[in-house]
């Protein structure tokens, strides 16, 4: 495994839509248990692949609430309702945002280590913010795109400076 820079705000890959992930092979495996081990350094509670400079759809989330998750090809099948709520990212250290996320989302994508096609349902927690962010992030998305613009990033005064 491998700690992999985060790649920031700025950085076209960033704004790729990612490329499907074709097969499950031992590389996409590889690049998995180093995005794991990338988020948890940051720390983080997910990370898509852009983020670390590879445009594939793979993404990984561990919120706490409920067991960590991978996904290769994720897609968001399904929302509602609305919530307001804080929001900041790996790749745009030291700030957040208040936007609107959905309420309720179900996913689908596939589960690296069976080969097969999972859906995961979320409601009103970090799981279910997580997931719209990371999928947003395979699609060339970021957060701050729902912001009304610079001036709503605020600043995270107790936010350590990250050193890569």
């Amino acid at each position: 495994m491998a700690l992999i820079p985060i790649r920031r705000a700025g950085d076209p890959v960033l704004r790729e839509t990612a490329r499907r992930v074709r097969t499950i092979d031992n590389s996409i495996k590889r690049l998995i248990e180093d995005m794991w081990e990338t988020m948890y350094d940051a720390p983080g509670v997910g990370l898509a692949a852009p983020q670390i400079g590879i445009p594939l759809k793979v993404i990984v989330i561990d919120t706490g609430e409920v067991e960590p998750i991978a996904l290769v090809n994720p897609e968001i099948v399904k929302r509602s309702g609305e919530r307001r709520l804080d929001e900041g990212c790996l790749s745009v250290p030291g700030f957040r945002g208040e936007l609107t996320r959905s309420t309720k989302v179900t996913a689908r994508g596939i589960d690296p280590a069976t080969g097969k096609e999972v859906r995961v349902k979320a409601e009103n927690n970090v799981f279910a913010q997580a997931l719209e962010h990371e999928i947003d992030h395979v699609n060339g998305i970021l957060y701050i795109d729902y912001l009304s613009g610079p001036e709503a990033l605020i600043p995270l005064t107790d936010a350590p400076e990250v050193q890569r």
